[in-house]
This record gives structure tokens, sequence and C-alpha cells, in this order.
């Protein structure tokens, strides 16, 4: 049996807004770097522009995701958004490592900065971010994709706190140090965000276990089904980051399809509660021997199949 549920999040328009507004503030922070020779802006600058790229790519990413199965993507396009939170986790992997290289060569030649053009620019940042971030929040918990945008503003906006202290230290101690050691702290929780994300969609990709699921746990509730004898050749992975799959053989007495379809809807109401929507179930059939514990299969009991599925 097979049944299909395809999720929708509404957050296309969040994206497009947030692409042009990261967009428009990335070309004013380059200028205000430029003009006020802060390296930490354009550096920072760089960063948002990475954020437009994500961004760029969570949108296509979800805008295929939400595509419906054709004749040659049988299993529609959801694949297209936990590829997209993939790249985007290996950029902000980059970015980070980008970070705390420029943060040592900082520590090693400090240089001065215009602390006052820094703070404000920084405010801005902060604000522009914190809104995207609000906008996507009760979304990012659902979408891998949508999570991995979720990251890279996150990242920008404790990158723009960073910067406003670091401002702020400098401008009542004049001591430099403190703008590449903030720098570093936060590479180091965007390495440790966006490592999660990778191991994720990996995990999606290769068609692994979802999170949160263990198999024995759901081979023992099928098994426990009126009218299931054996439950093997399970298998669990997922179509997209929140779209959960299952293929089985499942051992069930000689019965006619009209009879073993009321075995079937049980079963996919147990899976269910596992949040597994899409399932493909083989039944094989064993002779039934009666005895005083009711049904047993024989000692040389030979398998039939029926490969029951059905559209929902």
């Amino acid at each position: 049996m097979s049944h299909h549920h395809h999720p929708t999040h509404g957050a296309g328009w969040i994206l497009r807004l947030s692409i042009f507004a990261t967009l428009a503030f990335t070309g004013f922070e380059a200028y205000a770097g430029f003009r006020s020779g802060s390296l930490a802006l354009l550096s920072d600058a760089g960063h948002n522009f990475t954020d437009a790229l994500a961004l760029v790519l969570a949108a296509i990413g979800l805008y295929f995701q939400s595509k419906p199965a054709d004749h040659v993507k049988t299993y529609g396009y959801q694949r297209t958004g936990v590829i997209a939170a993939f790249l985007n986790a290996c950029a902000l992997l980059i970015i980070s490592f980008a970070i705390i290289w420029q943060a040592v060569g900082r520590m090693i030649h400090p240089e001065p900065v215009n602390d006052v053009v820094m703070i404000w620019v920084a405010a801005i940042a902060v604000v522009l971010n914190g809104a995207i971030m609000a906008a996507l929040h009760s979304r990012e918990r659902h979408d891998l994709n949508i999570r991995a945008a979720f990251i890279h503003m996150l990242g920008d906006a404790l990158g723009a706190l960073a910067i406003i202290a670091g401002a702020v230290v400098i401008r009542l101690t004049g001591w430099l140090y403190i703008d590449p050691l903030l720098s570093v702290g936060i590479a180091a929780l965007i390495v440790y965000t966006a490592w999660g994300i990778t191991r994720e969609s990996l995990n999606i990709l290769l068609e692994g276990l979802p999170s949160g699921l263990e198999l024995k746990n759901v081979t023992k509730a099928m098994s426990d089904v009126e009218g299931v004898l054996d439950v093997h050749d399970l298998h669990i992975w997922s179509l997209g980051s929140n779209t959960h799959a299952l293929s089985s053989h499942v051992l069930i007495e000689d019965m006619p399809p009209s009879a073993s379809d009321r075995i079937l809807k049980r079963i996919n109401k147990v899976l269910a509660g596992f949040g597994i929507h899409h399932t493909t179930i083989q039944f094989e059939h064993a002779p039934c021997v009666l005895s005083d514990n009711g049904c047993r299969m024989g000692a040389d009991h030979t398998h039939q199949h029926e490969h029951s599925q059905s559209q929902k």
C-alpha cells in the first residue's frame, strides 16, 4: 500500500522578501565598509552575500520540493530541498573556517577600526536578520531546507552582535583583540549547528533511518497488529526532511484480499503514529493449521505473496 503526504509551508514569499532585503543591505554594508575602512564590515558584507545565496537556494529547494510527482520523478522533488540544505550547510562550514582564518590574522596583526560606523551598521544588521529569523522560525523546525536558511540568518545576527560588542569594547578600552576573539566564538557556534544539518541531510540522501525512529520499535508495533504473524525486510527512509516512507514484507494467514485489507488498514494506522504516511506492504500468506492455541503455521508451510498497493 502506498499513500502520500506532501506538506506545504507557505514560506516562499518570506524567502523572496528576505532575498531582496539581504541583497540591499549587503550593498549598503559594503559601501559603509569601504567608506570607513572597516575590514570587519566588509567581511560581514561578504557573509551577508552568502546569506542571500543561501536564501536563493532555499527558495529554489522549496519550489521544487512542492512540485507534484510525475512519470519521471515518481517520488516528486522533495529531495531538492534536502540537497539545498546540504549545500547551505557546507557553505556555512566554509564560511566559518574563513572567519577563523581571518580572525587569526587579525590577532597577529591588529588593525584600527571605525567603531561608530561599525556599531550603527551592525545594529541595522541585527534588526534585519532578527526580522527574517522571526518570519522563518515557525517553519524551520519542520523543514531542513528552511532550517539551513534560518541558521544562516542566526549566524549573521550573532556576527553583527559581536561587531557591536567588539566596537564598544574597542571604544572604551582600545583593546583590538576582542573582535577576532568574538569572531572565533561565533564561527565555532556556526560549525556546531551547520554540522547537525550536514549530518541530517546526508542521512536523508543516503536513505538512512529517519532521525527519532528506531527500527526495532516500528517492527514490534507492526508485529503487535492483530493478524500479523511476522514482519521482515523492513526498510524506512525519508523522501524529504519531513516525509517518511516504509516498505516491508508482512506474514499473515492465508486469506482473501478483502480480509487482508483490514489488517493493512490497522498496520497503516499504527505507522501513522510514527509519522510514516507513505507505505508499501507486501503480504506473504502462510497455510494455517488449527490447534488449541488458535492458528499456527505448518512445519512444511510455503509462502504465497500478495503485493497490495493503493493511493491515498
